[in-house]
């Protein structure tokens, strides 16, 4: 065998043996989807008040009266039903806003499909980050404004798992006929897509790093 043969035999069987223990650190991120590209709002659609929305620095800025943003895009064709769903957040002082899921798009007013996962980390509504809102609604405060964080939704079935920087803060399994009065009886689990919430004039969020992975 010459010195070269020898030599990448050697390489090789290095590199295999570094492999398992350099996936372990690099985990890679396979399945997850992009769904907001940083320079445009290809792929979402806002109705009233759309100039709540913004982008600013490569991140959403949530700035404004009451509006709602929707991924409206090929992914999934927009209609997601079992995922994971992650987004980088930070929240102002005072700022309220959330994450619907299984929802569809509307022109104006609140949602009235789907959940609302919860971001608030000081202002007045007492249901702080990471609540299933109304639902399973969460007491403590988990994060600070104005750092980023991350906040994660998984639901497989009628099982909600929801993490505040890989803290699990909800898990939620829906009952076969949950107890629902008035339009919360669309507070239930279909299928739809994503929407942030602009929830007032003095609400200041930003989102950034919006992921999926469908499960």
């Amino acid at each position: 065998m010459t010195k070269n043969i020898k030599t990448l035999c050697t390489l090789v069987l290095y590199c295999l043996f570094l492999s398992p223990i350099f996936a372990q650190d690099h985990p890679n991120n396979e399945g997850w989807i992009s769904l907001f590209n940083g320079k445009n709002f290809d792929g979402w659609q806002v109705g009233e008040n759309a100039a709540t929305f913004s982008i600013v620095d490569g991140t959403i800025k949530v700035a404004g009266p009451k509006a709602h943003l929707f991924y409206v895009g090929d992914v999934e064709n927009h209609d997601f039903k079992n995922f994971e769903f992650k987004a980088s957040v930070k929240t102002k002082p005072g700022a309220n806003s959330g994450i619907y899921i299984h929802t569809k798009y509307q022109e104006a007013s609140w949602p009235l499909h789907g959940y609302e996962v919860q971001v608030n980390n000081s202002q007045g509504d007492w249901r702080r980050t990471g609540s299933l809102y109304s639902i399973v609604d969460v007491k403590e405060t988990y994060v600070k404004d104005d750092e980023w964080y991350t906040e994660y939704i998984k639901v497989e079935g009628k099982r909600i798992i929801i993490k505040i920087n890989d803290i699990v803060v909800v898990d939620y399994t829906e009952p076969e006929k949950p107890l629902r009065e008035g339009n919360g009886v669309y507070r239930v689990l279909t299928s739809g897509t994503f929407a942030l919430q602009g929830h007032d004039p003095n609400s200041v969020i930003y989102y950034k790093d919006i992921m999926v992975k469908p499960l």
